[in-house]
């Protein structure tokens, strides 16, 4: 059986598509994959941000002034100068560069984000075989002391675009070897988003970790980029770009081309005499910038209000009265006109929506970034800190084996002979673990050293996890029999526990919330390959199991509670019983890697998407972990009871003591494997922030709904605000006292004495 076993594990070793390199071919094909996933991607984005609709506004980019925030002349060559409504000629451009690298700086609202996803259409709707493949990336999540660029990039390359990691069509090294040919444009979106002290170290880490002829875009704010070129240097080889500010007469002809002919097109006519009377007053300053003329479209194109209010003088005296009043009023604007395109959908109503959201940009606010991902929103609550998580995790079995105990007793079902001392023995012993199990895990994940779910740490975690589950039992031992007694139940008997929490760690993974959710989903790409494969898996995992197993009987039997005799067990039930759990185990096993390995080469990535994955894999996850946690101990209560006889075959007697065991063994496996995913953790803070008032109790619909209004924008599984500007207009009025709790001024007290 060993021999048999080394062989299939070489025979699975050779056969891994993890190992080797991505074929020529293979990489051919990745690059026309991740072209047409990521044109896909920003036509929808552009065509709900209105981009093209009717036209995207005439802005002209050219040479940025700034003395010293550019590379030699010799390295960037002719001076740039494009305007973006022509996307085509705005690739073109870009194409003439000598290396293909360009920073376009600007303002906060000057369009640097558009100018991004503008080049992005333009380089891909004029792109040749050989061209790399344009990518926009919001640069919120470097971190440039803990990974460098191209680790960052092939991260997010695999979250944002996860068909590049089908090794089966792409090969192992898809992703490293579309960034190291130079197959990938990266456009990097927002370094003026990150911290300040981070400006300085992402310029360094592009210029020393990238190649300088990797071709690259990046955006900035001109004051941002301008101080980190002080202390890090110009990006090398780049082009320094920055906008002209818009004509007044360019935004007012595109805001009434955005509106529809008619009583609302002609509002704009009083406005537009106002601006040719005074063509350096607020108005005039306010449509300068690309962000205010989209939410002047949004307020009154698309909506019922009146433009000709912006030229009253008395309300709005600065072009930054102008700006606050356009993003207070955008929110109330858009659901309106959805109320009213969609009468009957009284899903979000505006106040209510206008709560949530800041409530939300006040929450990214606090976390110092500006994107909103799902899986980390655990972090708003007290679940941040590991004891919180340990307490929540021990809390929940604790509670479900005392449930699957009162189930047990009022159907009938699972064994008879648990005592209620026995179950508060055991649901106590199994917190402990719990809570000790998640704390050292989180420990371990805070080295930076430590790889999350390596059998090293999986071990560590399973271990501490069987010593705090026996260590009262033991206690209890020492204490009424002898020392030898507690150590012989902790070095024997309770290694039975060990082996249980060690199956459901290797099946799910470190119980810490994952840096990235779970993908994949079943379906039957690519089955001739990877039927052999888990097949393999499902035979030698029986294999291994059945020998853990059949020496784990033998060697615990004397120690355990039930007084089970050493030699009660025949070895050949004992071998049956292990290779029918072991095949089990192998199927879990099996199954799980099939599903996170299938990704459909034409799925977008987004956050509703990336939320169903993840709970079917945490769901199917935690189903198997209920399931694997009580195999290990089934024959030992099968052979106190007596059982184990000649007519009924193994497998039959291992679902009976199953589903009997079920209700209270499995909610430690259940919850242990949960702790791995990122869907619990996301939707225990959803539930918490939703009874709070904070956020919806339907969190995803409304995003979605966000989104879709052009309030949110999405960049694979991530949302954003549309603009900083908004982002922080939103956070500084979570700060303002609600109408229904401001205080009431104070009645007078005194009475009128006649």
């Amino acid at each position: 059986m060993i021999g048999l076993f080394g062989v299939l594990a070489v025979w699975a070793w050779r056969r891994d598509p993890q190992r080797g390199y991505s074929s020529s071919g293979q990489l051919a094909d990745a690059t026309a994959v991740l072209a047409r996933l990521v044109g896909r991607q920003w036509q929808e984005e552009a065509t709900l941000r209105q981009l093209f609709d009717p036209a995207p506004l005439p802005v002209v980019w050219s040479d940025c002034p700034e003395a010293g925030v550019g590379d030699h002349r010799q390295l960037i060559g002719a001076p740039f100068s494009c305007c973006v409504d022509r996307t085509e000629e705005l690739a073109c451009a870009f194409r003439a560069l000598p290396r293909r690298r360009l920073v376009a700086l600007g303002p906060a609202g000057s369009g640097k984000t558009t100018f991004a996803v503008l080049l992005t259409l333009g380089l891909l709707r004029t792109r040749e075989e050989n061209d790399p493949v344009p990518v926009l990336l919001s640069l919120a999540s470097f971190d440039p002391a803990r990974e460098s660029a191209h680790g960052w990039l092939s991260r997010r390359l695999a979250a944002d675009y996860p068909a590049l990691a089908d090794a089966e069509a792409y090969g192992p090294t898809a992703i490293d070897d579309l960034l190291a040919g130079h197959h990938v444009l990266p456009v990097l979106d927002g370094l003026d988003e990150l911290p300040v002290p981070a400006h300085t170290a992402v310029l360094t880490a592009l210029n020393d970790t990238l190649d300088a002829h990797t071709p690259l875009v990046l955006t900035c704010r001109t004051s941002a980029y301008t101080t980190a070129v002080t202390h890090a240097g110009v990006l090398a080889g780049a082009a320094v770009i920055e906008p002209t500010p818009v004509r007044p007469v360019d935004a007012l002809a595109l805001l009434r081309l955005a509106t529809s002919p008619g009583p609302r097109h002609e509002r704009w006519d009083e406005l537009t005499r106002h601006v040719s009377r005074h063509p350096d007053g607020p108005v005039a300053r306010a449509l300068a910038s690309p962000l205010m003329v989209g939410l002047a479209r949004a307020v009154y194109a698309d909506a019922d209000g009146d433009p000709s209010e912006l030229a009253d003088r008395g309300r709005f005296p600065t072009s930054g009265a102008i700006e606050h009043h356009l993003l207070d009023a955008l929110v109330p604007a858009l659901y309106a006109r959805a109320h009213r395109l969609r009468p009957a959908d009284r899903r979000w109503d505006p106040a209510c929506a206008q709560r949530y959201l800041t409530h939300l940009a006040d929450g990214l606010r606090r976390q110092d970034t500006h994107d909103l991902t799902w899986w980390q929103l655990y972090r708003w609550t007290p679940l941040a800190h590991a004891w919180s998580r340990a307490a929540l995790s021990a809390f929940a079995a604790f509670t479900l084996i005392w449930a699957g105990y009162l189930f047990c007793n009022l159907t009938g079902a699972g064994p008879s002979d648990w005592q209620l001392e026995v179950v508060l023995w055991y649901s106590g012993a199994v917190a402990l673990a719990m809570a000790g199990m998640l704390c050292v895990a989180a420990w371990m994940a805070a080295r930076p050293r430590t790889r999350a779910g390596s059998l090293q740490s999986v071990l560590l975690i399973a271990a501490c996890g069987y010593l705090a589950h026996s260590a009262p039992k033991a206690v209890w031992r020492m204490a009424h029999t002898s020392i030898w007694a507690g150590v012989e139940y902790i070095l024997v008997a309770s290694t039975l526990y060990g082996l249980s929490y060690l199956a459901v760690l290797y099946t799910a993974g470190s119980p810490v919330p994952p840096d990235m959710p779970s993908r994949g989903r079943l379906g039957t790409l690519h089955w001739r390959h990877r039927l052999p494969r888990a097949l393999a898996t499902v035979v030698g995992t029986a294999i291994l199991t059945g020998t853990a197993l059949n020496i784990q009987f033998v060697t615990a039997a004397p120690w355990l509670p039930l007084g089970v005799a050493a030699d009660s067990i025949p070895p050949l039930d004992a071998w049956a019983y292990g290779l029918t759990a072991g095949l089990l185990f192998g199927t879990v096993q099996a199954l799980l890697r099939w599903m996170r390995h299938t990704v459909s080469p034409n799925d977008l990535t987004t956050a509703a998407s990336s939320v169903r994955a993840d709970r079917i894999i945490s769901l199917l996850t935690g189903t198997a972990g209920a399931v694997l946690i009580t195999l290990p101990d089934i024959p030992l209560w099968m052979s106190a009871a007596g059982v184990f006889p000649e007519d009924v075959s193994i497998a039959i007697l291992t679902a009976g003591y199953l589903w009997s065991k079920l209700p209270l063994v499995g909610p430690a496996g259940l919850v242990l494997a949960l702790a791995a995913c990122a869907w619990p953790y996301y939707t225990a803070a959803r539930i918490l922030l939703a009874a709070r008032g904070r956020l919806p109790w339907r969190l995803q619909p409304f995003l979605a709904d966000a989104h879709r209004l052009g309030i949110l924008r999405q960049v694979g599984p991530v949302y954003q605000f549309r603009h900083a500007h908004l982002q922080h207009r939103l956070a500084d009025r979570a700060h303002l006292p609600h109408p229904r709790t401001a205080p009431r001024p104070a009645r007078s007290r005194s009475r009128t004495r006649g």
